[in-house]
């Protein structure tokens, strides 16, 4: 029989400092058992000035950390600015507001320990005066995040957070807590996001079940990256991203299916994840009313013509065309599985599982599970007509 699991801690500490754009990083275990090995996956231009004596060590773009007794202490230095193309940053701070993804300022660690020693975490964030934080995590009454990810042996921190001078819009949405945070100052419409995703929440929950019960919206202006960005339990949202664009798609729905599904695709894959969460961006509006069945048929259309551009879905990363494309394939899909399932099933039935499992998904693994769904096989789902070669 397996022992019974032993607890050590782990405490995570991060000092916001606006002057250097900086956060100053501490992660601390204590226990009377430690893992006897954890190597950091590190960012070598955003984590800098690596302190911990002689059980650290570095090697390359990894930092092996062998921790000696019962408490053992490493600390860093992690850059907050980062842009991504276009100039626009994914991660920022100003001397009113810092947002940024935790699981980039803890980078990915694999841990070496006895298979019944577990981790419990927390995350502490120390910010300038009156500065607040939020991330997608509950805090005990000392403001400390309390840290959960079952499943995982080695915890820590994942998602969007945003910390400094910010105001926010919180209400339980059918069974999840969902907070809209920015900036105080902006031009940002906290309520009307809220009131947004308590008629269009309920409906994709019905798809994802397993949805997460905290979410955190962060959103703000420029110089943000000017779209969507989901991480796990929480997005990033640039504030003015209309809740429905002209295309009657939603950016902001789109983002919510991939922080539902945890999905990632592989080598020519990534058309699935992106196709997923722009045809139940485009779903979720049609089932609520938020659109009539005729803007929803145009919208379509539309993607069709544009999808046409690029009619090759076998690319490492889908976007614009792409996703268009696939959006319609993955439409012609579902009424293929309802067709011929006689009703019983539908692509809904395939997203549910992906969500379940999550992590990398393959086309041989999104078609068979289509096919089962279905009970016959699906020309739609061929190499020769997802390449444009052949004609449906």
């Amino acid at each position: 029989m397996a022992a019974d699991p032993e607890y050590y801690d782990v405490y995570y500490k991060a000092r916001l400092n606006p002057e250097k754009g900086v956060a100053h990083v501490s992660i601390t275990l204590q226990g009377q058992e430690l893992p006897s090995e954890l190597t950091l996956r590190l960012n070598t231009k955003r984590h800098l000035n690596l302190e911990g004596g002689k059980e650290l060590k570095i090697d390359g773009d990894d930092a092996v950390w062998r921790p000696k007794g019962k408490r053992s202490t490493i600390h860093y230095d992690f850059v907050i600015d980062e842009k991504k193309s276009q100039g626009r940053y994914d991660s920022r701070i100003t001397d009113k507001w810092a947002i940024l993804r935790s699981d980039k300022l803890i980078p990915p660690v694999s841990v070496r320990a006895a298979s019944n020693l577990q981790s419990r975490a927390t995350l502490e964030i120390e910010a300038p005066e009156k500065w607040n934080a939020l991330a997608p995590y509950v805090k005990d009454e000392d403001g400390v995040f309390q840290l959960k990810d079952p499943g995982r042996r080695f915890i820590r921190p994942k998602g969007w957070m945003i910390a400094g001078r910010i105001g926010s819009r919180q209400d339980i949405i059918d069974g999840t807590d969902v907070v809209i945070a920015a900036p105080l100052g902006k031009n940002v419409r906290r309520q009307d996001t809220l009131a947004f995703l308590s008629w269009t929440l309920p409906e994709l929950k019905k798809v994802f079940p397993e949805f997460p019960q905290k979410l955190l919206i962060v959103m703000a202006g420029d110089p943000m990256w000017r779209g969507g960005l989901s991480g796990t339990r929480s997005l990033f949202m640039h504030a003015d991203r209309p809740l429905i664009s002209g295309n009657r798609t939603s950016s902001l729905l789109h983002e919510l299916v991939h922080v539902a599904t945890g999905i990632r695709g592989d080598k020519e894959s990534d058309w699935i994840v992106e196709g997923i969460a722009e045809y139940y961006s485009l779903e979720t509006l049609r089932r609520t009313g938020g659109i009539s069945e005729r803007r929803y048929q145009e919208a379509l259309e539309d993607l069709a013509n544009w999808g046409a551009e690029s009619p090759n879905l076998l690319v490492k990363r889908s976007a614009g065309p792409v996703t268009a494309r696939a959006t319609v394939v993955l439409h012609e899909v579902d009424k293929a599985i309802q067709k011929s399932s006689e009703g019983k099933s539908s692509l809904d039935d395939v997203v549910k599982i992906l969500a379940s499992e999550r992590g990398e998904i393959t086309l041989d693994k999104f078609r068979a599970l289509a096919e089962k769904a279905a009970g016959a096989p699906l020309p739609q789902l061929e190499r020769t007509f997802l390449t444009g070669k052949k004609k449906p």
